[in-house]
């Protein structure tokens, strides 16, 4: 008896463990962490010279709708998951030419909404 209470004790431990957090927000709904204040624009992999895959290895071309970003790594660091105002939570993943300071490029999976994204002022709070 005693030995099935360890093993059901385990169990649950380990689905508690593989759990996702719940990500802490204040009073306006966004997640806790560090916010910078960014101009976002928009890129897709989808244009000519463009192999589609991220700095960090993400290939976006196998997955359109993954949610990533192009960061100066000075400013929020590659791999790091954030909260996006307009676009959502993604992940730091990629780098870019232009991208130098507070800009950000959000990834979106065809050139359609991309053009329709345009350059915003967003916040960008890093969550982890």
């Amino acid at each position: 008896m005693l030995l099935s209470q360890q093993k059901k004790q385990t169990s649950q431990h380990r689905k508690l463990k593989k759990a996702e957090p719940k990500q802490a927000s204040n009073e306006n709904g966004t997640p806790e962490g560090k916010t910078v204040s960014v101009t976002a624009t928009a890129y897709t992999a989808n244009c000519d010279g463009c192999s589609g895959v991220t700095s960090t290895g993400i290939d976006l071309k196998k997955n359109p709708d993954q949610k990533v970003i192009a960061v100066d790594p000075n400013v929020i660091p590659l791999g790091s998951k954030v909260y996006v105002d307009g676009y959502g939570y993604a992940t730091a993943g990629d780098i870019g030419g232009a991208i130098k300071g507070h800009k950000i490029d959000v990834h979106m999976p065809n050139d359609g909404k991309a053009k329709a994204w345009g350059v915003k002022n967003v916040n960008v709070t890093i969550v982890k």
